[in-house]
């Protein structure tokens, strides 16, 4: 095989490097799948977050009297709610409504005839909740438009990082890394399916160095006797990328 090697920057595509397009694609799908479930948890909770502002912004605070309570044992009682049966009149109707939710903590500390105050839907005066625990939750709901954000802001960025990441590792040593003559530490690559990496070093100017290189065992590598040609990874000069002779005819380098 006879060489024909521009010097750096060299014309290197992503779409030249083997494999490259199938690992961005599987980003794109992935990023795309994660979206799409950020987008119906964004739908979900966007009606939930819309009810709970509408119920804050029209319920009316009423004072209302503990019928009984109900607690999981005191062991339990963190993140755990309780129970209240209580007794209220709205618009001038009585109303006794059993298994209005409140924290476990709060529930344990009311007896039968405490005060307590609940907030009421005029449009649902019978399904009350206790004011302190509604306020307290409506502050959470809050947090989930952020949350949901937070979390496409994330999944972009993660994508972004892929596409860099690909950037660097496969097209920026094809296109700016030094061409060097590799010899693996142990007198062979290693075989199997996918990506491998070994031991190997380099002379440059009468100087051995030591470095990690990368290679796909099913690809030939460009040989030269016991040596196969690899490219220094510009950012990490410690790592080469070994480069297969269908790569080195898909960049034009081949006579």
């Amino acid at each position: 095989m006879q060489l024909a090697i521009p010097h750096a920057p060299r014309s290197v595509k992503l779409a030249q490097v083997p494999g490259a397009v199938a690992r961005l694609v599987r980003g794109v799908v992935l990023g795309l799948v994660i979206i799409t479930v950020l987008g119906l948890g964004a739908s979900y909770a966007g009606r939930y977050f819309i009810e709970e502002q509408r119920f804050t912004s029209s319920a009316e605070l009423v004072d209302a009297l503990v019928g009984a309570s109900h607690a999981p044992p005191p062991s339990q009682h963190e993140d755990a709610e309780g129970t209240l049966d209580v007794l209220y009149t709205f618009a001038g109707e009585d109303h006794s409504v059993s298994g209005v939710r409140t924290a476990a903590e709060h529930a344990a500390g009311l007896g039968h005839g405490a005060r307590v105050q609940l907030l009421v839907d005029p449009s649902q005066p019978g399904r009350p909740r206790e004011a302190t625990h509604a306020r307290a939750q409506a502050a959470r709901v809050g947090l989930l438009p952020w949350g949901l954000g937070l979390g496409a802001l994330v999944a972009l960025g993660g994508f972004a990082w892929e596409v860099r990441r690909l950037w660097r590792r496969e097209v920026v040593p094809l296109r700016l890394g030094a061409l060097v003559w590799l010899t693996p530490d142990d007198g062979y690559l290693p075989e199997g399916k996918g990506e491998a990496v070994f031991p190997a070093h380099f002379f440059r100017q009468d100087v051995k160095r030591a470095v990690r290189a990368r290679c796909r065992p099913q690809r030939a590598p460009v040989r030269n006797g016991g040596k196969v040609l690899a490219a220094v990874v510009p950012s990490e000069p410690g790592w080469c990328r070994v480069i297969d002779e269908e790569l080195a005819r898909t960049l034009g380098w081949v006579r």
